[in-house]
């Protein structure tokens, strides 16, 4: 009986640590998520969306991200595996570009169109370029995502209340906190520290570059690996009990 007891002990803390050590990273990056998390205001930067799984296991046919109103002007990148458009709206008050050209529209929302569905259970990347608002610093910019599946869709465009945690939500908008400007030294332009340029067909940056959800799963990570070695330790000190007697 004192053996069958150690040996079921062993099975559970050696199960609970493998279980811990797998599923607490993948639950920390279940959301669809956009890098850099905070940005400067001013600065051209490359916003990347990361979309990690389907609709309760149906393949992603589409990704519709919402642009906010207060950027008039996005270039997304191309992506091979996706046919990719622009959808115009109307701006309140007609502006000038950056060029000097009269607009009276702006890019409302950007479409990725899958060319083969993406299955579920793998991940994949939309990344656009763009120049976040001058006077922007100290807010945070939603982006709603819509995930249209073969069967299904999901509508990322929950806010979290005033404090409260993303994972609050079932479905959080992806979201960046825009920071104060950084100059540069070259021309006075506000920069943020490691930002990128990109073109229609640039390449997309690392997800690693500052992601805080990146961070934050393998914290996670290491802290349920952590417990995986416990529960080895406790499998072997109790199989070697469980022989002895």
């Amino acid at each position: 009986m004192k053996k069958s007891t150690s040996l079921t002990l062993a099975s559970t803390g050696l199960g609970l640590g493998v279980l811990l050590a797998v599923a607490v990273p993948l639950s920390a990056s279940a959301h669809v998520s956009v890098t850099p998390a905070a940005t400067a205001a001013g600065s051209y930067t490359v916003l990347t969306f990361a979309v990690p799984h389907g609709c309760d296991g149906s393949a992603t046919t589409s990704i519709t991200i919402d642009v906010p109103e207060t950027i008039p002007s996005v270039t997304p990148t191309i992506n091979p595996n996706w046919d990719v458009s622009k959808v115009m709206a109307p701006l309140a008050t007609p502006t000038t570009n950056a060029k000097g050209v009269a607009t009276a529209e702006r890019v409302g929302q950007v479409v990725y169109t899958a060319k083969t569905p993406l299955a579920d259970g793998y991940r994949d990347t939309f990344a656009l370029s763009l120049q976040l608002p001058t006077d922007a610093a100290g807010t945070t910019l939603k982006f709603p995502v819509l995930q249209t599946c073969e069967t299904g869709s999901t509508n990322w465009n929950e806010v979290p209340a005033a404090g409260a945690d993303e994972d609050s939500v079932e479905h959080p908008a992806p979201s960046i906190t825009v920071t104060d400007a950084v100059a540069t030294e070259a021309d006075g332009d506000p920069m943020p520290a490691g930002s990128m340029a990109s073109d229609a067909t640039g390449s997309a940056p690392s997800a690693a570059s500052g992601s805080s959800d990146d961070v934050l799963a393998r914290v996670l990570g290491i802290g349920g690996l952590v417990v995986g070695a416990v529960g080895v330790v406790i499998a072997v000190v109790a199989t070697r009990r469980s022989r002895a007697a």
